[in-house]
């Protein structure tokens, strides 16, 4: 069954300018808020948001949702995503809610719904919050109207979880660690962790003022991190996104590693101590074909799923694995998280290199990938996709490449736009194909 407002990942868009509004925000807090009261105790949610402008707007109409039907509701501020999913089980919070578009820029938001388990909501949870948004969903009567109160210590909560992760037996000490938090979620927790583990910590996109969130800075926009990894003489930059969940590194020379080389890291390492849990690492349709020939050479195997960290960690919890994730930074570690926890993979990559002794250019470069080109086109409407002449440039282009690289191509599921990505061993035959199928998808579209 189609969804009408979730997509991926939550509910989002433009603030003021498509559903994202308080109005909206109230009515999913009203009726996620009736889908969990289950059972005779006091409900509550936690609420977490990032440093967005509109966060308060949103996050005090969801207050007026969820207190409307019952929920007492604790706020923890400007918390990374990881944070929200691991304090929601803690407290015993019968939901857990981020507000946040992650890596968009200020103008969006979104709101991530996670449950009693800290694990993002199913699709037929999503189906019934649905239902009672487009729905009557009743009031509660005044005696049990929800209460809301503000949790101060947070923050110091996840930074001891996060820490708890890296091995007792290492510190970072000796290590110049520059720390790019996007202006976001993270922007107190992570450079605090770092410190604390006894890194030399650099800090930059730790000023936000509501609208710099993304802008220039974080893990969709390296090009600050790289500058000031090189001219700090740092061993290695971390670059979160806006809610923290997601991250790239860079080495000491300035050069991005993406999650596909920071996947292999953690999979082999942790293969070498026994810890891979059924030899396998999950990971999405566009991670690249090297990662894949490169787990071979070391009798690893790789399970691809539809892109999107759910579908991963969908895969993740079927098969009994434990280290997942997306090339554009989602690293989904299960035995420490329930979702992607970007400070928490910085945490295990930064164990590696303090374990081996070398560059981290060294110790992350760990395969040549093949050249991959993704292009987007974006469209008013309608489903390109299914369209003849679409189908018959994708069917041509599949049999060019047989035996030779990868195609995927799939519509966003937060923007409308198409994606085209190819990969093979000739640049030149993939660069031809992907113009091929994008102009024909934008005369379609």
């Amino acid at each position: 069954m189609a969804r009408k407002y979730f997509g991926t990942d939550g509910i989002r868009g433009a603030t003021n300018a498509t559903v994202m509004t308080a109005e909206m925000a109230m009515r999913v807090g009203m009726a996620a808020g009736t889908h969990f009261a289950r059972g005779p105790h006091k409900h509550r949610v936690v609420i977490g948001k990032d440093t967005r402008l509109s966060g308060y707007m949103l996050e005090s109409a969801m207050v007026a949702g969820f207190t409307s039907v019952g929920m007492d509701v604790v706020l923890v501020g400007p918390m990374p995503t990881p944070a929200v999913a691991m304090l929601t089980p803690s407290m015993r919070a019968d939901l857990g809610v981020m507000i946040s578009a992650s890596h968009n820029p200020y103008g969006d938001n979104g709101i991530k719904l996670f449950g009693p388990d800290g694990y993002k909501l199913s699709d037929e949870d999503e189906i019934a919050i649905e239902a009672l948004i487009d729905g009557t969903v009743p009031l509660a009567p005044s005696p049990d109207i929800g209460r809301a109160r503000r949790y101060e210590d947070a923050r110091g909560r996840y930074i001891h979880a996060a820490k708890l992760t890296f091995p007792d037996d290492l510190r970072l000490d000796g290590l110049r660690v520059v720390v790019d938090c996007a202006n976001g979620a993270a922007y107190q927790v992570a450079p605090s962790a770092l410190w604390e583990l006894g890194a030399d910590v650099v800090a930059i996109g730790v000023q936000p003022n509501g609208k710099n969130i993304n802008d220039g800075v974080g893990s969709t926009s390296p090009a600050l991190l790289c500058e000031t990894v090189v001219a700090s003489g740092a061993h290695l930059g971390i670059a979160l996104d806006g809610d923290a969940d997601r991250l790239i590194l860079v080495d000491e020379g300035g050069r991005v590693v993406d999650g596909d080389q920071l996947m292999a890291t953690i999979a082999t390492g942790w293969a070498r101590r026994g810890r891979l849990k059924n030899g396998l690492l999950v990971a999405t349709v566009m991670s690249n074909l090297g990662l894949e020939r490169y787990l071979e050479s070391h009798e690893l195997g790789l399970l691809r799923t539809k892109v999107g960290d759910r579908h991963v960690l969908e895969a993740m919890r079927e098969r009994g694995c434990n280290v997942g994730g997306e090339q554009s930074g989602h690293i989904i570690l299960s035995d420490y998280a329930t979702t992607g926890d970007g400070l928490v993979a910085a945490l295990q990559i930064l164990a590696e290199i303090v374990r081996a002794g070398k560059p981290a250019s060294e110790v992350l470069h760990r395969f040549d990938p093949l050249p991959q080109l993704l292009k987007n086109v974006r469209f008013s409407g309608g489903r390109p996709l299914d369209t003849d002449r679409v189908k018959a440039v994708i069917a041509e282009a599949e049999a060019e490449l047989n035996g030779k690289g990868r195609l995927v191509i799939r519509p966003s599921g937060t923007e409308p736009v198409i994606r085209v990505m190819a990969e093979g061993d000739d640049p030149q035959q993939v660069e031809r194909v992907v113009d091929r199928i994008c102009d024909v998808v934008r005369e379609v579209a």
